[in-house]
C-alpha cells in the first residue's frame, strides 16, 4: 500500500464514538456474562463435590445383609404368569440378597378404594412364591398419583379417602399379601395430611404382624432445596431431611426412590446416591428398614441418563455412604426397580457389587 492509499485517521468525534461502541459492548458482553456465570458456577461447584463425594474406598463387609427388595410389574397378579415364571423367579433370586417382592396390585381409585379385580390371580402368585421361595414375603404395591400439583388425582386432605385406602390395605391384606408397599406421587415435602394416612395403616398393619412399606422421594441435597426447586418448576420433587425422618419413624421398611436425579454422570450419580445414603441414614431409626433404590431400567430423558444411572455406581455409592455414616447398619438394603426392564448387566452388577 502506497503512502497515497493509506487511509487518513478518522476525525476526533469518530473516534471517540467508536470507542464508546466499544466500551459499550464490552459492557454488554460483560452484563450477558455475570448472570450466566452464576448461573453455571452453582452447578460446577455441585458437580465437583459430588464427582468428590464418590472418591475414597468403602469399608469391608458393607454388602447385602439379606434385606434386599425387587419391585415387580402388574402381570405377576393378572392372569399372564405361570408357575414356569415362578420357577424361573425363585432360580434369578437364588442366593441374592432379595427378601421383599414388591408386586405392582393397583393402583388404587382416587377416592381411595382398590377393585378386587386389579389382582385376579395374587392368591395364586402368593401360594407360588411361599412354595418356591419360603424365606420370601410377597408385598402388594399400591400407589396413585396426588392431585398436589394438578386437579387430578387421590386428595389426601380428604378424610374419607384416607379412610378408603385403609379398608383397601385390610381387603389385599387378607388376600395373602404378607405386607403392603406404597408409593403415592408427587408428595410434597411436610404433608402431614399424608402422615396421619400412615399413622391409620400402620395400626392396621402392626395388628396383623405385616411389614408397612413406602417408597420415598430423594431428601433435599442442601437445605430447603425442595422449595427452591418448587418455586421455579412448581414439582418440588425432594423432601426435608426432617420430612423424610418423620415418615420413617412411622413405618417398618422406607425405599428411597434414588433414581431420576438429574445427574450427567456415573461419578456424579454414584456421588448423589452416596450422599442419600448418608442423610437417610441419619435420621432413620435403626428399626426402621431403610432401603436405596437401584434403576434397573434404561431411559434417556431429562432427569435420567443411562450412561449415567448405573448400577456399578449406584452400588458403589450407597456402599460409600454406608460405610461414612453407619457402617454396621443391619436393616439396610438396596431395592431394584424394576424387574421387567432389567437387563442381564444389571443383575450381574448387583450380584458382583453388592451380593458377593
Amino acid at each position: 500500500m502506497t503512502p497515497a492509499e493509506e487511509p487518513s485517521e478518522p476525525p476526533a468525534e469518530e473516534a471517540a464514538l467508536l470507542r464508546r461502541r466499544r466500551v459499550r459492548r464490552r459492557r454488554i458482553r460483560i452484563a450477558l456474562a455475570v448472570p450466566l456465570l452464576l448461573l453455571v458456577l452453582p452447578v460446577l461447584v455441585a458437580l465437583t463435590a459430588l464427582r468428590v463425594n464418590y472418591m475414597g474406598d468403602p469399608a469391608d463387609g458393607t454388602y447385602t445383609r439379606g434385606k434386599d427388595a425387587i419391585w415387580l410389574g402388574h402381570a405377576w397378579v393378572d392372569g399372564r404368569k405361570k408357575d414356569a415364571d415362578v420357577t424361573a423367579l425363585a432360580a434369578r433370586l437364588k442366593d441374592t440378597g432379595i427378601r421383599d417382592l414388591y408386586v405392582h396390585s393397583g393402583p388404587l381409585e382416587h377416592d381411595g378404594t382398590l377393585p378386587e379385580s386389579s389382582y385376579p390371580n395374587a392368591r395364586w402368585f402368593i401360594a407360588a412364591v411361599h412354595r418356591e421361595m419360603p424365606q420370601i414375603r410377597v408385598q402388594a404395591w399400591l400407589g396413585d398419583v396426588l392431585a398436589s400439583e394438578s386437579p387430578h388425582g387421590m386428595r389426601l386432605e380428604r378424610p374419607e379417602t384416607r379412610a378408603a385406602v385403609v379398608r383397601s390395605t385390610r381387603e389385599i391384606l387378607a388376600t395373602g399379601f404378607d405386607g403392603v408397599h406404597f408409593d403415592l406421587e408427587p408428595l410434597h415435602s411436610g404433608d402431614r395430611n399424608y402422615l396421619t394416612l400412615l399413622d391409620a395403616l400402620h395400626r392396621v398393619t402392626a395388628a396383623q404382624d405385616a411389614p408397612l412399606s413406602v417408597a420415598a422421594h430423594q431428601i433435599d441435597p442442601v437445605p430447603g432445596f425442595h422449595s427452591f426447586w418448587g418455586t421455579t418448576t412448581g414439582h418440588p420433587k425432594w423432601w426435608s431431611q426432617k420430612f423424610f425422618g418423620e415418615v420413617a419413624r412411622r413405618v417398618d421398611q422406607i425405599a428411597v426412590m434414588s433414581y431420576d436425579t438429574i445427574q450427567p454422570l456415573e461419578s456424579t450419580y454414584g456421588g448423589y446416591v452416596a450422599q442419600q445414603t448418608s442423610l437417610a441414614l441419619e435420621v432413620a431409626p435403626p428399626t426402621t428398614d431403610l432401603l436405596m433404590g437401584l434403576p434397573f431400567y434404561h431411559e434417556n430423558r431429562f432427569g435420567h441418563w443411562n450412561h449415567a444411572e448405573t448400577v456399578p455406581a449406584g452400588v458403589r455409592g450407597v456402599r460409600l455412604g454406608l460405610s461414612r455414616t453407619d457402617a454396621d447398619r443391619a436393616n439396610f438394603g438396596v431395592a431394584l426397580y424394576v424387574d421387567f426392564a432389567a437387563e442381564e448387566a444389571d443383575w450381574t452388577a448387583y450380584r458382583e457389587g453388592w451380593v458377593r
